[in-house]
């Protein structure tokens, strides 16, 4: 190459090593480009770690050998930080060694590849090492070029010229490696950010870090057959992420959550049914004085008894029932029309309003005030990943995260949102939300429905124009439930 020629291949070179985005790839073009540059015939690209120069990236192209990533990894141990080997000398000092010839080059131990040339015929003469330092003055490694050729292929010595373009290239690359570490590092803070968050939602309730862990694997097996078939709906690797860590973190506001809400397995919970069970004990006993003191025939007396014993019956029945009947609803309203003179000679209700009201709830177990405070989970949800500062690739996280339970027709929560404004993703999140709901074994609260009859209800859902009936399609054929 010319001097121009090899200026404008020094830039072509860094502007694509910054816009690559995969680490095997982005090693593998570091020390290609910089043999080009160099008209080498070989190469070696070390990283630093704590325990010396670990090989990366092995190249003789006269010789047809590549070695590392991942189909051919490199097994040979690292490079000790010592001064008498010329790459750790390179990462100690931070200088660049130009070597014209290795078997003249009496400062550094050659004996490994003279060793390697006398097992495979090579004949090693010159190298060219550099530093690999990032924009923050770290060194990250080593490249190590070997054999400059002349016009004929022949190896000679690294021309001096050579030496500020390569170094270019090097740094280049320490800056795009560092860069994609960084990347690495933010995400494994986001894993152990979600990890420990999961965790703290286990400590609390483990059937809801089930729901979560569920819905994580329905959603990767999902969109694993979505890319199996080429679907043009096939996430990409970054918006998979995305939608992944929405899902793990859709349910973080019931942190906030009061348990005797969140794991409300009945309409009435222990205290409240104690409170009733002593309340027809004394109705028992008041009956029981007034029949002594004439104030009430046997007659009476049984059938308060056995009043007792019917409206015990009643509130066990209700308080299991999934749905209140109609029936059902109206002898709750009947019990709680009762009243009995206490031994105060003050008139009490057989049930307290706040009973009432519990036990009147039609379907499942929480009053509207009990169920306004589990539905402000979504609402905590948002309001504890805003507190997050989430890459620009994550942003959409709290945004599906907290809409996973809007519904297509505006029917949802918190926000009331209709179909133009709720995207795919949470389509997606919310069908895997209900599925997991419905189907979930562990629930104190409800029973685990048949599969059946949960693919039943999210058809329903989708005809009713709450759930996307085509996302809906894909999920059931995709059978994303199955172990």
């Amino acid at each position: 190459m010319t001097k121009e020629e090899r200026t404008s291949r020094v830039l072509e070179v860094c502007l694509a090593l910054s816009a690559e985005r995969d680490r095997e790839a982005l090693l593998s073009a570091i020390l290609d480009t910089a043999m080009d540059v160099a008209c080498c015939d070989a190469g070696t690209l070390y990283l630093l770690e704590d325990d010396g120069l670990h090989f990366c990236r092995m190249v003789t192209r006269s010789m047809n050998v590549r070695q590392g990533g991942h189909d051919s990894p490199i097994t040979l141990p690292p490079v000790p930080m010592e001064e008498c080997y010329v790459a750790s000398y390179v990462a100690l000092r931070g200088k660049t060694i130009n070597v014209p010839d290795v078997r003249t080059e009496t400062r550094f131990d050659f004996s490994g590849s003279l060793r390697y040339d006398a097992m495979t015929g090579y004949r090693t003469k010159s190298q060219l090492v550099i530093p690999m330092n990032n924009d923050r003055g770290e060194r990250i490694g080593v490249m190590q070029l070997i054999n400059a050729l002349d016009e004929h292929g022949e190896p000679v010595a690294f021309s001096p010229e050579l030496e500020l373009p390569v170094s270019a290239i090097a740094s280049q690359a320490a800056i795009s490696i560092t860069n994609m570490q960084y990347a690495e590092q933010t995400n494994d803070l986001l894993d152990s950010l979600v990890a420990a968050l999961s965790t703290a939602i286990d400590s609390l309730t483990p059937y809801n870090a089930d729901h979560t862990r569920n819905m994580a694997r329905m959603a990767a097996k999902f969109l694993d057959r979505l890319e199996a078939n080429g679907d043009p709906w096939a996430f990409p690797e970054e918006k998979r992420r995305t939608f992944l860590l929405a899902v793990l973190l859709h349910d973080v506001g019931k942190l906030a959550i009061p348990l005797e809400v969140m794991d409300k397995a009945a309409r009435l919970d222990q205290h409240r049914l104690e409170r009733i069970r002593e309340r027809f004990r004394r109705i028992v006993l008041t009956g029981r004085v007034a029949l002594r003191e004439g104030g009430m025939t046997p007659e009476e007396y049984g059938g308060l008894t056995a009043d007792v014993e019917i409206a015990e019956d009643l509130i066990g029945r209700v308080n299991g029932a999934g749905f209140l009947s109609d029936d059902l609803l109206a002898k709750v309203d009947a019990l709680a029309a009762r009243t009995f003179v206490n031994e105060y000679g003050e008139t009490e209700p057989w049930l307290t309003e706040d009973e009432y009201t519990c036990l009147s709830v039609r379907k499942g177990t929480l009053t509207a005030e009990e169920r306004a405070v589990m539905e402000s989970h979504v609402v905590l949800t948002e309001h504890i990943l805003s507190r997050v500062t989430f890459p620009k690739q994550y942003a959409d996280v709290p945004v599906w995260a907290a809409a996973h339970h809007e519904l297509l027709s505006g029917r949802g929560y918190p926000a009331h949102l209709t179909a133009e404004r709720i995207p795919d993703e949470v389509r997606l999140l919310t069908i895997l939300d209900v599925f997991d709901a419905l189907t979930a074994r562990n629930r104190p609260y409800k029973p685990a429905l048949p599969l059946e009859k949960a693919l039943a209800i999210l058809r329903d859902m989708a005809g009713r124009g709450d759930l996307d009936p085509r996302i809906l399609d894909m999920f059931i054929e995709s059978k994303a439930w199955e172990e």
